[in-house]
């Protein structure tokens, strides 16, 4: 059929992604046809997926756009085609997304996401939230003994539950943070028209369903708009008042995909340099004056956003602990003796590669023990910090912050929120944070975040999360201020502000550690700021009962589940079964055969890490020229200058304000007192 060019417009789009957002399965004794469309549900996509082969998956993507008409001559022709096999069938279910494909001993399966949610709205792009997915055989349906092992897999592969925490947007990439998003222009530098853009820059690390869809697509970061990726964490968005003035802040947390696993069994860092319980944090401050992350002339002109990252992660050592002797708090255990720290220098590298320096370490694990446990790894990593310090110029070296917070926080004469407020203060005025837009007053200069704040105690959890907290708390004082909505960048823990954003940290905090540890935060901020302490003894024991038994009876079989879905584990003949692996450690670690060679062991890291953030943004690769500022007649999401409009604001339908998303998000109204009633028994008098 000929592909005709159905968008009428003044630019052509064909080189962009086309965005897809609903999708209907059709089948025939020997295919399926996912056939995709867009918003407005004028032009539609088709994916073959073979099914004659149970051990060989073959999905072709077909490149022609068509028209509604188009689309149901084609499958008019597929029916008539296969009229003497059983003709084509609509499989009756909702499709918003494929997540993937997995095989494990007998045929492949697809997996689709069948109910989402809308949790946020960022730049006029929706978030949304997984509430419900769909495991469909790509084979002919046959009945699995419910003892087998491929029962088993499917079991295990489902332990990993989607509808939990994952989240995606079909116009936003949640795998990379604001400052990456906003500074990246589709246009050229020269002639200013839209560069072929034949390549999506996912953060591979946040993909969680990476190993899925590279099952079935073979280019992840093709234009393909077939490939929908998930992040795994948390995300909360609130609407806040100030002085009159609409303030939304969203705070994001990315789970990474590299050894990832559950608290005791994940430890540390393994050897191509990743840790354990890596969790990337964002907070965006935004006034909605505007919702587009555009200008009327610019991309990403919009000065009206901000962002700050912080990272927390287990400290980069080799070390464990041993959990078959039931111990509620284990020995922890060195286990790799190296005096390079080749591990730890890895990983150093990648976060200056990720967030530019300088690198700001705050180490909260405890400095003195009677019996020692947290203090072997307070030693050596200082030692680590100090070894590889010695290398790096001066004005890169990474700052070592070691401080005892739970010795401080039983203290009588120790001001645990002070001080972090003060290292919070110090590593603002390091740092700086991500500000949007271009010639803006001089107090709301264009900025950008160069280096990152590392936060860790023992499983990156309550100690992690107050202090993350309380870093993110003053960045929201910087980011009010640079937005000019406040006139000082400090802000009172007593206020509507604060009290939202700490419901919304400790909601980030429990979720995470649920995540990790099987339990919610032992300690909260209400715990550190020693108000209730009496009242919140029963909560935490409750929590440290709870998170000792997911760590002693759930936490393999959630390691497993992990390891399946992520594809550290692929199931071939001849080879053990997931559950009858010893350990996983080959499956985290490189080969000893296959390693490549080691950096030199004082030279170790790359310049190219060292100056990832040292580059100024070309303000003509941002204009929009005239020609392209004309409305498009029928724009639609894959429209990179208009179509971010087409998600929210669905023009062809009518819609009532009580169903705006941003209309209903939670925010500061519930902390205004109650209206007071003239006349009420409560305002009588005597």
């Amino acid at each position: 059929m000929k592909k005709e060019n159905t968008l009428d417009t003044t630019l052509n789009f064909s080189n962009y992604r086309f965005v897809m957002s609903s999708f209907e399965l059709y089948e025939t004794k020997t295919r399926y046809y996912l056939i995709g469309t867009n918003q407005s549900k004028q032009r539609y996509r088709v994916l073959q997926i073979h099914r004659t082969n149970p051990k060989e998956l073959v999905v072709i993507e077909d490149d022609v756009v068509y028209t509604q008409h188009e689309k149901s001559k084609l499958l008019k022709m597929i029916e008539d085609g296969n009229m003497s096999v059983g003709g084509l069938h609509l499989v009756p279910m909702r499709i918003y997304g494929v997540v993937g494909f997995v095989r494990f001993t007998q045929g492949w399966y697809m997996i689709f996401i069948t109910k989402r949610k809308q949790v946020a709205l960022l730049g006029g792009h929706y978030i949304y939230h997984i509430d419900e997915t769909r495991l469909v055989p790509v084979g002919l349906q046959v009945k699995i003994d419910k003892n087998s092992d491929e029962a088993r897999y499917i079991t295990t592969f489902q332990n990993i539950d989607l509808t939990k925490n994952f989240y995606f947007s079909y116009t936003y990439d949640l795998t990379n943070t604001l400052q990456v998003n906003m500074t990246q222009s589709p246009l050229q530098s020269e002639g200013k028209e839209p560069r072929e853009k034949t390549s999506y820059d996912y953060n591979d690390m946040f993909v969680w369903n990476h190993y899925l869809l590279k099952s079935g697509f073979k280019d992840l970061r093709s234009r393909s708009g077939w490939i929908l990726p998930l992040i795994y964490g948390f995300f909360d968005q609130a609407k806040i008042s100030v002085f009159g003035r609409s303030i939304v802040v969203t705070l994001i947390a990315r789970r990474s995909r590299y050894f990832a696993g559950a608290r005791f069994l994940k430890r540390g860092v393994n050897d191509k340099g990743f840790v354990a319980n890596d969790v990337e944090t964002e907070q965006i401050v935004a006034e909605m004056t505007t919702t587009s992350f555009h200008s009327t002339d610019r991309l990403y002109g919009n000065p009206r956003y901000t962002s700050y990252v912080q990272h927390r992660g287990s400290i980069p050592l080799i070390w464990s602990q041993d959990t078959t002797n039931m111990s509620p708090k284990p020995p922890i255990e060195l286990n790799v003796v190296d005096p390079f720290f080749s591990a730890a220098a890895l990983h150093f590298e990648n976060l200056f590669t990720r967030y530019g320096t300088p690198c700001i370490v705050l180490n909260l694990i405890k400095q003195k023990e009677k019996t020692k446990r947290e203090s072997i790894l307070g030693k050596e990593y200082a030692e680590a910090v100090d070894y590889l310090n010695q290398f790096l110029p001066k004005d890169k070296r990474i700052k070592y912050i070691a401080w005892d917070m739970s010795r401080a926080s039983r203290s009588h004469d120790q001001d645990v929120i002070g001080y972090l407020e003060k290292i919070a203060e110090e590593t603002m005025e390091a740092t700086g944070f991500f500000h949007s837009g271009f010639e803006i007053p001089p107090r709301r200069a264009y900025t950008r975040q160069h280096g990152v704040l590392r936060t860790n105690c023992i499983d990156c959890l309550d100690r992690t999360n107050a202090a993350q907290f309380l870093m993110g708390k003053c960045a929201l004082g910087h980011q009010l201020y640079a937005l000019g909505v406040i006139g000082s960048p400090k802000i009172d823990f007593d206020s509507d502000v604060v009290n939202i954003f700490t419901e919304m940290y400790h909601d980030h905090g429990d979720t995470i550690a649920l995540q990790y540890g099987g339990s919610h935060l032992v300690n909260t901020m209400e715990t550190y700021r020693k108000i209730n302490q009496w009242t919140s003894h029963p909560r935490d024991m409750i929590e440290s009962i709870k998170r000792f038994y997911a760590n002693a009876f759930s936490d393999a079989d959630k390691q497993d589940a992990i390891n399946l879905f992520l594809g550290n584990y692929v199931t071939k003949d001849g080879q053990p079964m997931l559950w009858e692996l010893n350990s996983d450690y080959h499956l985290h670690n490189q080969d000893p055969r296959l390693k490549t060679a080691h950096h030199d062991y004082r030279k170790w890291f790359s310049e190219k890490a060292l100056h990832s953030q040292d580059y100024e943004m070309d303000p003509a690769l941002f204009t929009i020229p005239p020609s392209f500022r004309v409305p498009a007649i029928n724009p639609d999401e894959s429209d990179p200058f208009h179509g971010y409009w087409e998600e929210y604001y669905t023009h062809r339908q009518l819609t009532s304000l009580d169903s705006l998303f941003f209309f209903n998000m939670n925010g500061t109204l519930k902390y205004r007192p109650p209206k007071l009633v003239l006349g009420s028994k409560d305002c009588e008098g005597p």
